[in-house]
């Protein structure tokens, strides 16, 4: 940031006084009036700042640095040759043991972030203390309608103020002095299940937020608030209206487009359809679009959600809209009638290419579907598209930009079985990718995770759990065979060649959830992996030049910023997510990983050590002298699935995140147990009633499956009975 002269101050003070005299008491108009003021605010954010990055290496003031987000820091002071003297500088412990997704954002030498549960903190970025905390209170019964964690990617930044969303749906902003609230608005319909996740962008003065949700049945789209008052500006609907008709939305103008796309029946008229905008945004200034990726159709299965086919417009896109109003300019549909959940809402990173002697304005994604996608992000032309992983539900991509898809991929027509390749987790997830301009890289967590589909022949909708309009699999109860499962799944950091359309280099890890990527000037790229250790590789070669622990797993990205000559990495760590929660024994490839939630930071010399991390908290799983019912325990452990393993781990086993439920004691009492599911017992720790879904019965199958599965684990040695 810019420093100051004691004349500078000096003139600054008269200007304050006069102001003083005046009666204007606004600081803010002071700031914007005087630019060489705005650094003596807190957290001051602003068009000048956002395009002087290049001569401003001190500070990340948006989620991906850049509107571009690039992920790329031109600061070179820690570099591939001196590196592995990388040591910590400090570290702060995080008052959550939920998953850390966020990107830590960094001006003026304050550091804010956001946790789980959507608290933000204010810490000094030389020192590690504690400036200010702010907890949005999230009712713990929230975490019923979120598919993936109590998680949070991020905040933003903009002329003095934090904004967050909140996971049940707020869109907050405090003041960056002291975490004050300055607004706060419900930009979701509290009675539906909505949630948020993503991080907000501030593009011209408005607060860009999505949401999510389109699991369990919501329409989805985004919003643009005022920065300053916290009016909403527009509103774009990812989906049509259910009748075709407007509604007084940016979306309107699309509606003669998308309706067609939609059949006249289907389950999407009472969900909305999906197409939530959880996360991917990118800005380009001189095109003036604002870029955002959308999600997967609601139910999953298209025969469900619209029967008779359709692309289903705009679920699983990239749309380019006007800032200013949200008035659609272009769209682009990487999975047209999306039935796998194949999200677009992955990272999108926008980078100017040389491709066939021109030099190109080029937008990059790898979603879901495993396709690397370069288009034109001024005119949304779609340039090229190549398998970035192994992929079976598609063979390639045409000539117009659509895939060429394999019949068998179309279980909800076939009605049949269907193991694809990716499954719902994604050739790519969240987990952020960059893009070095030194090398012409983009560097991408990538992984291999198999899925069954199956059709859910009576599929009705529910008001408490997923609507997906697939049986979800589970693993069988057999350790030989879910040891060979698990050999199949794979996680890599991958460096692809966006114009070659071809991998450069590889670094495998055993296991997938990988986390987010930052590359620097000094020819490097950092990345945390599940099982929790953190690299740094050469951006051109991948040779591993640098590993420390991280005390835990690591699924958030990394930052870097410069204060006083030095340069810093840092990293917010804690384990987590959807995978931990839900793949239960297969979150252990990489070992079991305990949450230990904090934010690391780094510099060259740096001595600091980390405490002893926890023990990974086995399940003390005994003989409850309580022999379930096979007829039982068979009925409930489709619903189980349906309904707890979400949560509570594929087969009743716990990924570690949260209690197994194998060790509970409540298994063995059928009206302890009642008291929890049915009536609400452990609401206040986010654990519901599902008595508007599960009868007595049903209860009492879930529980028998259960008992089942902690038999079943003792006979596996996994635990030993009680003496």
């Amino acid at each position: 940031m810019k420093t100051f002269s004691l004349s500078c101050m000096v003139r600054l003070a008269c200007i304050a006084a006069a102001l003083h005299l005046a009666g204007c008491t606004d600081a803010q108009k002071g700031a914007e009036q005087d630019p060489e003021m705005a650094p003596l605010r807190h957290g001051w954010v602003d068009e000048q700042e956002m395009a002087s990055l290049e001569d401003d290496l001190g500070v990340w003031p948006s989620y991906g640095r850049t509107y571009s987000e690039q992920r790329f820091s031109p600061a070179s002071k820690i570099n591939a040759a001196n590196v592995s003297r990388l040591g910590l500088s400090w570290y702060f412990d995080l008052d959550t043991s939920r998953g850390q997704e966020a990107t830590p954002l960094i001006v003026d030498g304050v550091i804010y972030l956001s946790t789980a549960w959507s608290m933000v903190k204010a810490i000094d970025a030389r020192t590690g203390d504690l400036i200010w905390s702010y907890d949005p209170e999230v009712p713990r019964k929230t975490l019923v309608k979120a598919c993936c964690d109590a998680v949070n990617r991020g905040v933003a930044l903009w002329k003095g103020r934090v904004y967050v969303g909140s996971l049940d749906g707020r869109l907050i902003a405090l003041d960056a002095k002291d975490g004050s609230v300055a607004w706060s608005v419900r930009t979701t319909d509290a009675g539906k299940p909505y949630t948020i996740t993503g991080a907000p962008r501030v593009i011209k003065g408005r607060v860009i937020i999505g949401n999510s949700g389109a699991e369990y049945g919501v329409r989805g789209y985004i919003s643009a608030y005022d920065a300053e008052s916290g009016e909403l500006d527009w509103r774009f609907y990812t989906t049509p209206s259910k009748d075709g008709k407007p509604e007084g939305a940016a979306s309107d103008s699309t509606l003669a487009m998308t309706y067609p796309t939609w059949s006249k029946g289907g389950v999407w008229r009472e969900t909305g359809g999906g197409g939530t905008v959880w996360d991917a945004m990118a800005y380009d200034p001189e095109l003036d679009l604002l870029y955002v990726g959308t999600g997967n159709g609601g139910p999953w299965n298209r025969e469900i959600r619209s029967p008779g086919g359709g692309d289903n417009l705009f679920i699983s896109s990239i749309l380019a809209l006007r800032p200013d109003t949200g008035d659609y300019v272009w769209h682009y549909q990487t999975t047209p009638g999306d039935s796998w959940d194949y999200t677009a809402t992955q990272h999108i990173i926008l980078a100017d290419l040389e491709m066939n002697g021109a030099v190109r304005k080029v937008l990059m994604q790898a979603p879901k579907n495993g396709f690397f996608y370069v288009l034109d992000r001024e005119t949304g032309e779609f340039l090229s598209a190549e398998p970035f992983a192994p992929i079976n539900w598609a063979s390639h991509i045409d000539a117009n930009g659509r895939p060429v898809e394999n019949p068998m991929a179309r279980y909800p027509e076939t009605g049949k079985d269907w193991t694809a390749m990716p499954g719902p987790p994604g050739a790519h997830n969240w987990n952020p990718m960059a893009f070095n301009p030194d090398t012409g890289l983009v560097y991408i967590p990538q992984q291999e995770v198999g899925f069954v589909y199956t059709p859910e022949a009576d599929f009705e909708v529910r008001d408490r759990g997923f609507n997906l309009g697939v049986i979800h699999p589970h693993l069988p109860d057999d350790a030989a065979l879910v040891n060979q499962i698990g050999k199949t799944l794979k996680g890599a950091l991958i460096a692809w060649d966006p114009v070659l359309q071809k991998e450069a280099w590889r670094h495998q890890y055993p296991g997938p959830g990988n986390g987010g990527v930052l590359t620097t000037a000094g020819n490097l790229v950092f990345q945390g992996a599940a099982g929790g250790e953190l690299h740094a590789f050469a951006a051109d070669t991948g040779e591993l030049l640098w590993s420390a622990p991280a005390g835990t797993g690591v699924i958030a990205p990394p930052i870097s910023y410069e204060l006083d000559g030095e340069q810093y990495i840092a990293w917010l760590v804690g384990w987590g997510g959807a995978f931990p929660l839900a793949a239960g024994e297969m979150s252990f490839l990489s070992g079991k990983v305990v949450n230990a939630s904090r934010l690391l930071v780094f510099k060259l010399g740096g001595g600091k050590e980390l405490p002893e991390s926890p023990s990974f908290p086995e399940p003390a799983i005994v003989s409850h002298n309580v022999t379930p019912v096979l007829a039982q325990a068979k009925a409930g452990e489709r619903k189980y699935t349906q309904y707890c393993g979400m949560c509570h781990g594929d087969s009743a086993v716990s990924g570690g995140v949260i209690a197994d439920l194998r060790a509970s004691g409540a298994i063995a009492d059928e009206e302890v147990w009642k008291s929890i599911v049915l009536d609400g017992a452990l609401s206040g720790l986010g654990m519901v009633s599902f008595a508007s879904e599960l009868s007595e019965e049903d209860a009492e199958e879930i529980r028998a499956y259960v008992l089942s599965r902690a038999a079943s684990s003792i006979d596996r040695n996994e635990a030993q009975p009680a003496q």
